[in-house]
């Protein structure tokens, strides 16, 4: 997304002037967020914030009220955020098939813009996979919104007729999910210079299982063709 286009939240905001304790707030969660993607939402404390803010501790604890509230606001804005530059931006595509591929595209670019910083719901779910309370479940409400949406264009574009009618939307969903997982793994981690290409060839393989034989720009899914037929090997007395 461009950084010059302005979003539909922040159009809605600079439609209403935010107080002051709103503006104070807003930007403590913003630089939250900038430290959560380095070090991770486990790392964040009050102290370490209201260093970077400039700011006293209580000046900062006021306006949250305790560590796990920080954390949950990231959390929710990291959300936000990622509507506005994936989500969003695919519903001009038609729906369908194109409107899946723009979430998947618009996805991967996140991804590798993360490459340099960090992801809040992988790095999140690392820190927090066994540890029950307020901040999984936001972490966890959050992903699983996300994945729903994904599998709801699944079925829109078996709707529409560019998928197949006994596709699997769960199965498709936690596949396109298991791409994203393994091109941060790849990208970030292994620095693998080829993950992006590898991420979109995949995705288009798991389509193109998927489509329908009527799917725009797709040919037919290809039959494989029948084995040969194995040779019964000779027998040690015919060799002999």
């Amino acid at each position: 997304m461009s950084p010059t286009t302005p979003t539909k939240r922040q159009r809605s905001d600079a439609a209403r002037p935010l107080q002051k304790g709103q503006q104070t707030k807003a930007a403590i969660v913003d630089a939250a967020l900038g430290l959560a993607t380095q070090i991770g939402l486990e790392g964040l404390s009050i102290g370490a914030l209201a260093e970077v803010m400039q700011m006293s501790k209580s000046g900062v604890f006021a306006h949250f009220g305790s560590r796990e509230e920080l954390q949950i606001s990231v959390v929710r804005e990291y959300h936000a955020r990622f509507e506005e530059e994936v989500f969003y931006p695919a519903m001009s595509a038609p729906r369908g098939l194109p409107r899946l591929r723009m979430l998947f595209d618009n996805w991967m670019k996140r991804t590798s813009v993360e490459i340099d910083s960090g992801c809040i719901y992988i790095s999140g779910a690392v820190q927090f996979e066994d540890r029950p309370g307020p901040v999984r479940d936001a972490l966890a409400s959050s992903v699983n919104t996300w994945l729903s949406a994904v599998r709801r264009s699944v079925e829109i574009a078996v709707e529409e007729g560019h998928l197949r009618a006994d596709t699997d939307a769960a199965q498709m969903g936690f596949e396109i999910h298991a791409l994203i997982l393994a091109l941060h793994y790849e990208a970030r981690f292994l620095r693998s210079p080829d993950s992006l290409r590898r991420a979109l060839q995949a995705f288009e393989g798991i389509v193109h299982r998927f489509s329908s034989a009527t799917t725009p720009g797709l040919p037919p899914t290809p039959q494989p063709a029948p084995r040969a037929r194995a040779r019964k090997p000779a027998s040690t007395a015919a060799r002999s």
